[in-house]
């Protein structure tokens, strides 16, 4: 049962703002990091592939954490599993600025954990205490989740070159989760306790023997594949393109931003149509032809950036929104989302060093860019699947 007591508009208020406010940890913290992901290599010696494991150990941590996420919340409430998630991104982004390529790994991989905690509970709390006002609310908390983190990544470069190094560029991220903490403190003292099922849904083994529950798995899991490889290499392609190294921090802030736009367009297109093939196969399609376009025209990379960070935003909504959709009931959601989440992040985490070690290999990011081009043309099959109007048959 969830005992609540009517919250006041003020309380309302801090609550949305506090929630705003850990959306921006959630990305920012991650990503912010690739933009100087020359530098790291430059200063520890690491190779390509060592560096692209910057990229994956988060995922790895996201597939690991998610499902553990709704036991957390359950033994010790939401409110305070999300202070735990803030608590572990700060611990994980002072580690990381050590000078130290052992302790940059590990803080790298306790922000991985903090952010597993935030993603997996975070949606959960605005349909837990906001049931009217999700739509509008998960708009908002994606346009400032892409803002924040476009924020971030246009600011690490120019810090860094300052005269500030690249360690103290990473650690002033930290502003974002002190602030989230501080506004997210009065809700450790909240009382209410959130009755989650996905646990008991995550053993429905049925759910992986279905046809269409792979399509909108692979569908989603793509999408994190192309995104994070994209994400966490866009810089160094964009510099080994003759682009300096404050234009290629900014045309990721760019990406990042316009990744979040989908967010306020893509709703309101969804109630208009009758099945979601046409918009999942096109929202794909873009990031094939942009991730080929890197390559073939780098100098319209400003067009490719915001094409890609378009459909790839488009896409991820798409993918959540099929969960609920192609679900026959609560439980099975559940556990099609443990399913998605799990396999995704790991086809996700292989990602980033597999096309750093085929970079390394080959000597250019040319062939990196046409496997991400000819993976989203697969995700666009799975979304022309995926986007039937059908549901899984309960199993």
């Amino acid at each position: 049962m969830t005992t609540t007591t009517q919250p006041s508009a003020k309380d309302r208020a801090l609550l949305i703002a506090g929630i705003l406010m850990i959306a921006t940890t959630l990305r920012v913290t991650f990503t912010g990091a690739a933009p100087l992901l020359d530098m790291i290599r430059s200063d520890y010696g690491l190779t390509t592939a060592q560096t692209g494991l910057l990229t994956t150990l988060p995922l790895l941590a996201f597939a690991l954490i998610s499902p553990l996420a709704a036991g957390t919340a359950r033994r010790i409430g939401m409110e305070r599993s999300l202070f735990i998630s803030l608590i572990l991104i700060c611990a994980g982004i002072g580690i990381r600025s050590l000078p130290s390529a052992a302790l940059l790994f590990t803080g790298t991989a306790v922000i991985g954990c903090g952010i597993a905690l935030g993603n997996v509970l975070l949606p959960g709390l605005i349909k837990r205490d906001f049931p009217g006002h999700v739509a509008r609310l998960t708009g908002a908390y994606s346009l400032t989740m892409g803002a924040a983190a476009a924020f971030g990544s246009a600011l690490v470069v120019p810090l860094a070159l300052a005269g500030a190094g690249w360690h103290n560029a990473l650690l002033m991220l930290m502003a974002f989760p002190l602030l989230a903490l501080f506004l997210w403190l009065p809700q450790w003292r909240a009382k209410q306790t959130s009755p989650l099922t996905g646990a008991r849904a995550l053993h429905n083994r049925g759910i992986w023997r279905s046809a269409l529950a792979w399509q909108v798995t692979l569908f989603l899991g793509i999408n994190s594949l192309v995104y994070y490889v994209i994400i966490g290499w866009l810089p160094a392609i964009l510099i080994s393109q003759g682009y300096s190294e404050t234009q290629a921090g900014s045309m990721h802030g760019l990406l990042q931003l316009a990744t979040a736009a989908p967010g306020l367009a893509v709703p309101l297109l969804l109630h208009r149509m009758k099945d979601q093939r046409g918009i999942a196969g096109f929202a794909a399609l873009l990031c094939a032809v942009s991730a080929a376009g890197f390559w073939m025209i780098p100098g319209q990379a400003v067009l490719w950036t915001l094409i890609f960070g378009f459909g790839s935003g488009a896409t991820m909504i798409l993918g959540l929104t099929f969960i609920g959709l192609r679900a026959s009931s609560a439980h099975q959601a559940a556990a099609l989302s443990g399913m998605a989440q799990s396999v995704g992040y790991l086809l996700a985490a292989c990602g980033p060093p597999l096309m750093g070690k085929i970079h390394d290999t080959a000597g250019d990011w040319r062939i990196p860019l046409l496997v991400c081009a000819f993976a989203a043309v697969v995700m666009a099959f799975c979304g022309v699947l995926a986007g039937r109007d059908r549901e899984i048959t309960p199993g």
